[in-house]
């Protein structure tokens, strides 16, 4: 039986002083591979799964470990951390147990049948929920939203702490009535801690350039405070506990 230590995970690259992807300073990992294909992506060099390097779970561990005296906890973010649960859920255990927590920063597009060991794993899920309409996830993303909302489902079953995130891009989710209806369906949640709306940005525009892909988005202004607002508004209309962080959309 392979013990965890040695369990190998592809990972595009990390940051030690992360402040934006959970509570506090956070260790950020950011995973190799993505199934989706967000047109607003900000990372679109770890979609494939091919690229980043491999590590050992117990080599990004000792690693980690040297800044624990500087930070919070631990974020796996991406490309899509549940694309490697095992790899993922080893790390989170051996943090654990020597005292740091893990945040999982993920759209939820694996199945639950394949990310559920590393969902368990962590204290939190960081779970951006790209559309209320699986249509209109799926012109964003490739994928519509049925296996995000499950995995939703299964933090409430569990009462797994999440921590939800939105992008507001104009043309697409910056919209009331779409607003409305995302607001409406998260009401019943009582998993969720917080939500999180964050601004369209066009910071990842250079990279898809860079890899000679189409950025469809090239038109597309960078969301403004004000639409910022008037979003935030409705959700705290519905009794949400929503909470604003500029952050590059994902």
């Amino acid at each position: 039986m392979e013990h965890p230590e040695t369990r190998v995970g592809r990972i595009h690259h990390t940051e030690s002083f992360g402040t934006v992807d959970g509570p506090g300073v956070r260790y950020v990992v950011f995973m190799q591979g993505c199934p989706l294909r967000c047109i607003y992506c900000h990372n679109p060099d770890a979609i494939a799964i091919q690229g980043g390097e491999t590590q050992t779970a117990g080599e990004l561990v000792d690693d980690i470990l040297r800044y624990k005296n500087f930070i919070r906890g631990v974020t796996f973010s991406g490309g899509e951390p549940l694309m490697q649960p095992e790899f993922v859920a080893a790390c989170a255990i051996m943090l654990r147990n020597r005292g740091l927590s893990t945040s999982i920063d993920t759209a939820g597009a694996p199945s639950l049948q394949k990310s559920k060991p590393a969902i368990d794993a962590a204290k939190r899920l960081l779970l951006d929920i790209k559309a209320a309409d699986s249509a209109d996830a799926e012109r964003l993303t490739g994928q519509g939203n049925e296996i995000s909302f499950a995995t939703l489902d299964y933090c409430e079953s569990t009462q797994k702490t999440v921590w939800l995130r939105h992008v507001l891009l104009r043309g697409y989710t910056l919209n009331p009535t779409k607003l409305r209806t995302l607001a409406q369906k998260l009401q019943r949640y009582t998993c969720i801690d917080q939500i999180e709306l964050i601004p369209f940005h066009k910071l990842g525009e250079p990279k898809w350039d860079a890899l000679g892909k189409p950025y469809l988005l090239r038109d597309t202004p960078a969301t403004t405070p004000e639409e910022t607002a008037w979003a935030k508004d409705i959700f705290r209309s519905y009794g949400l506990p929503v909470e604003y962080i500029w952050r590059q959309s994902r």
